[in-house]
């Protein structure tokens, strides 16, 4: 009896010991922000300036084209799925709050984000932007029509990326690459957390 007990409990440990390396760049107690996982494409490091906390001030645009008065916010970003995708999360001191899912494919070596929010539940697919990290910035697009109905795109540009914060700016833009028109709508300043 005690040889199989022994062995039960061998085969357990075993078992338990084969699924962690499916889990070891999850948060965790000692990574509460995850890791890139090492045979991720090399781009998942694109975000590692975001990976962690930051105290935030979002400020968007009226329709009239005045800037609201800035809102205070926490983003959030981490490694998910094993360290093969980053997410993020913003906490709003105006109780709207929003989130990505940011996947990068190697076959389209492009980033495809995947936004959602408390303000506007989906019942759709979510919106998605793409792109890739040029000259230091990270730079996503989706087409959307501006309000006079003219064709374009709607471009989020992370930039100014250090180990002390980052800034981000929402715009709408008549074109990709070499846009003629550009339009900010929103712009978030961040400032890292201490860790």
């Amino acid at each position: 009896m005690k040889n199989y007990l022994t062995l039960a409990l061998l085969f357990l440990c075993t078992m338990l010991m084969a699924q962690e390396p499916s889990r070891q760049y999850e948060p965790s107690k000692q990574y509460p922000f995850g890791r890139p996982n090492p045979f991720a494409p090399d781009q998942i490091k694109d975000f590692a300036p975001m990976i962690g906390e930051c105290d935030c001030s979002s400020q968007s645009r009226n329709p009239d084209g005045s800037w609201q008065e800035p809102v205070s916010m926490l983003w959030r970003f981490k490694y998910i799925m094993n360290g093969n995708a980053v997410q993020d999360e913003t906490l709003k001191s105006d109780g709207r709050h929003s989130g990505s899912i940011r996947q990068f494919s190697a076959d389209s070596t492009r980033w495809y984000v995947h936004y959602y929010s408390s303000g506007f539940p989906s019942t759709a697919p979510l919106p998605v932007w793409e792109g890739n990290k040029e000259e230091g910035k990270i730079v996503l697009y989706r087409e959307q029509k501006a309000p006079n109905g003219m064709d374009g795109f709607y471009r989020l540009t992370f930039y100014d990326m250090s180990k002390t914060g980052y800034k981000w700016v929402g715009e709408w833009v008549d074109s990709r690459g070499k846009a003629s028109i550009v339009y900010p709508t929103w712009k978030i300043e961040c400032i890292k957390r201490e860790e």
